[in-house]
């Protein structure tokens, strides 16, 4: 194909991770096979194609890492590793790769109100025109890396854990690992067994609890069925404060004291906001890793980054050789950034910028029609897998396709005052939770203090509410003759 044909398809799919490839094999199965995704790496996978850092893993139970027309029975442990969850994926994958476009980033898309239509150009030239556009790409992909003074000066390696450096040896190493979130949990414990020092630099720990053992269940679908309804179990906790919540923070707390014996370093990894606030973590490695010869928890705030290592607001400087940034990613307004201009010229970015981030029940967004978004604005989780969640948009999306064409339109765009309410109804049931009360600062909160990651309750409701589209909340346009 030149830079001057166009392919025309009725589904196009941006992002071949999770949520992607969900969307495709939903397609694949129901036989709509004129579909293609796109997708900008080399490879499937998205975050965990990208990951790939020492203990890279899920940190939910495998059993609920997988969709439920794929259970992914072949797990080894009970949270699978970064290579297992990979290779789940290809197989996904497999009986539709050869409608993966790989190397393929979207540079900008457009809705064409005449032939309606989304039309879509790569960097590389190539163009597109589908019906419908459904973009997966996710919110895990833009790696965060902190501002700190003299960085760029740093001698040795420096490098962020979704962007690890396979080549730098750490044995017998002096490394410091900046961050105390989710990765750094994973990769702490890899890096402590190996370097001859750790430095942890920490501004907040976090809440954790054990992980529960290391090998998958043998009846692995009643177990997916008992491990959802046990994760549910938990929403009462991130409402407000409670008997559920009392009973995390016991047991993190009995977590904490069986593995940290040292009652100074106890304190000092023993979190002052609400268990929830920040995402709740599992590890049955990381505190004793804290413990063991030649690692140290820095709490006092970075003043600098030299040369040869990192200075302290206290004057102390700390030698390193390697320095790791486990800073997470930049999540807020995530979507955002992406170049889709819908009705009347106006981008996603504007409309987003103008009125805040808003979507109905964050698939659907105003002003641009025949667009559906997976895992976009507050479908995420703080207790559950997320699968359960992108699983409920595929369907509703698949459903939104089939009743356009029954009611012989060409296109369906979200009424405003319904994608407002969606979003006035989030926003209010998540004022209260701990999320926003909670006493913390977490990447689920835009610079506003305001939460466009999260849902604000059991993920079944979300399966309920989106278990069929209305079409009254929707304008149907450009009607074809019958």
């Amino acid at each position: 194909m030149t830079s001057d044909d166009v392919r025309t398809v009725r589904v196009l799919i941006v992002g071949a991770g999770f949520a992607g490839l969900g969307m495709a094999a939903a397609l694949d199965r129901a036989g709509d096979r004129d579909f293609l995704v796109l997708e900008q790496g080399a490879g499937v996978g998205g975050t965990w194609r990208d990951n790939t850092y020492p203990g890279c893993a899920c940190d939910i139970p495998s059993v609920q890492y997988s969709y439920s027309f794929a259970p992914g029975d072949g797990w080894t442990t009970a949270r699978a590793a970064q290579p297992e969850i990979l290779g789940y994926l290809r197989g996904v994958a497999a009986g539709f790769r050869d409608r993966i476009s790989f190397g393929a980033r979207v540079a900008e898309g457009h809705w064409d109100e005449a032939g309606a239509c989304w039309r879509v150009t790569t960097d590389g030239g190539r163009r597109y025109a589908a019906r419908y556009l459904v973009v997966a790409t996710g919110a895990l992909n833009v790696p965060r890396l902190p501002r700190i003074p003299g960085a760029e000066t740093f001698a040795g390696s420096a490098f962020h854990t979704a962007a690890w450096d396979h080549g730098v040896a750490l044995d017998g190493k002096r490394v410091a690992v900046i961050g105390t979130g989710a990765s750094a949990v994973q990769v702490v414990p890899e890096i402590a067994a190996r370097a001859a020092e750790l430095h942890l630099y920490q501004r907040t720990p976090a809440w954790i609890l054990p992980a529960r053992g290391a090998r998958p269940p043998r009846l692995r679908r009643l177990a997916r069925t008992a491990e959802y309804w046990r994760a549910e179990a938990r929403v009462p906790a991130f409402a407000g404060p409670g008997p559920v919540a009392s009973a995390l923070h016991r047991r993190a707390l009995r977590h904490l004291r069986r593995q940290v014996p040292d009652p100074a370093l106890r304190r000092m990894l023993t979190p002052q906001h609400r268990i929830g606030c920040k995402r709740i973590l599992h590890s049955d490695s990381y505190f004793p890793a804290l413990t063991g010869r030649g690692v140290e928890v820095v709490t006092t705030p970075i003043d600098r980054i030299v040369p040869d290592g990192v200075v302290t607001a206290d004057g102390t400087r700390r030698a390193a050789e390697v320095l790791v940034y486990a800073t997470g990613f930049r999540v807020a307004g995530a979507l955002g950034r992406l170049p889709l201009v819908g009705r009347d010229g106006v981008t996603l970015q504007q409309r987003w910028q103008e009125r805040g981030v808003r979507a109905h029940l964050g698939i659907a967004v105003a002003g641009l029609p025949n667009l559906f978004l997976l895992s976009g604005p507050n479908t995420g989780l703080g207790h559950n897998s997320v699968l359960f969640m992108i699983e409920s948009q595929i369907r509703y999306v698949q459903d939104a396709m089939v009743a356009v064409e029954r009611a012989g339109a060409a296109a369906l765009e979200v009424r405003e005052r319904v994608q407002d309410a969606s979003h006035d109804d989030v926003q209010r049931r998540l004022s209260g939770a701990v999320w926003s009360t909670g006493g913390c600062a977490s990447w689920y909160l835009d610079g506003r203090g305001v939460n466009h990651a999260l849902w604000p309750g059991s993920s079944w409701r979300y399966r309920w509410r989106t278990r069929r589209v209305s079409l009254a909340d929707y304008h149907l346009t450009h009607l074809l003759p019958r």
